[in-house]
């Protein structure tokens, strides 16, 4: 065998795990986030519905990618929706009936940071539903998906995946971020416990939920700057767009203060202290 037809001993690192430089990076996600802009104010002016749903392991990235995904774009039309656990009333309802309310009317995007999924993982997992509510689950959910693509509204389902060891990795470093410590509740420290329970329940969950009409994307969030500019950049793919940006308005001249107009003297309102040295 010649040299040139030998193969290397040492495997060459996957894309999905290359760090991503900052200056790339920075210089990458300002170029999207105006691609963003543009996509939105076709949104609006079509009066197209977008609902993209983020789901994937605890510590995968989605909240960072929804976060630089919203950042840029008019809150009024980009709606973050994130909901708690079911009230005792909400339990009593149509499993989907509280996720309805929350659907994007004309010219909005919703973003759903975990979504009636849950019931297909976490519930599944930790068995707050019964068996007959998981298959009822995975019957109607793709009938449900299917009627909501037939209304009109353009469904984009993403699953962040990530591995155990990248997964641990991220619970240690925000156990030593006060700031980021909220993200760890009890819920997120008994799942890391049952990470194949998990794994089969996704297995499953695509199966029956993978359809033609709103199919799962996946996400490789190894590296979390990878993955958000991966995101973004298929996000901008599914909705396509013509560039609407508003031109920039003619300022007129500052009119000047009325001679007739005192402003109140500082003394007389509540100023908060100066901090900064």
């Amino acid at each position: 065998m010649t040299s040139g037809s030998r193969t290397s001993s040492v495997e060459e690192e996957p894309a999905s795990k290359k760090k991503v430089s900052s200056s790339y990076y920075d210089k990458e996600l300002e170029r999207l986030q105006v691609e963003l802009v543009k996509q939105q104010e076709y949104v609006r002016a079509q009066g197209l519905r977008v609902l993209v749903i983020f789901e994937g392991r605890d510590a995968a990235g989605k909240g960072g990618a929804i976060q630089r995904i919203t950042e840029s774009l008019n809150p009024r039309a980009a709606r973050v929706v994130a909901l708690a656990a079911p009230t005792e009333r909400e339990k009593t309802q149509w499993y989907f009936q509280r996720y309805v309310a929350h659907l994007p009317a004309a010219g909005e995007m919703v973003l759903l940071d975990r979504s009636w999924y849950n019931r297909a993982g976490v519930e599944r997992v930790m068995g707050f539903c019964t068996n007959e509510e998981y298959e009822e689950f995975l019957r109607s959910c793709p009938e449900f998906e299917r009627m909501l693509v037939r209304s009109g509204i353009t469904l984009i389902k993403y699953w962040f995946s990530v591995s155990d060891a990248e997964q641990e990795k991220r619970f240690q470093k925000r156990l030593k971020d006060p700031t980021k410590r909220w993200k760890l509740s009890p819920m997120d420290l008994e799942a890391r416990n049952r990470w194949v329970d998990f794994s089969r329940a996704k297995d499953a969950m695509f199966a029956a939920t993978d359809i033609p009409e709103a199919p799962w994307w996946v996400v490789e969030a190894e590296v979390k700057k990878r993955a958000r500019l991966n995101v973004i950049t298929h996000l901008l793919s599914q909705v396509p767009y013509d560039d609407l940006t508003p031109s920039a308005p003619k300022l007129p001249p500052r009119p000047e203060l009325a001679d007739d107009y005192v402003r109140p003297p500082k003394e007389s309102q509540h100023i908060i202290p100066d901090v900064v040295p």
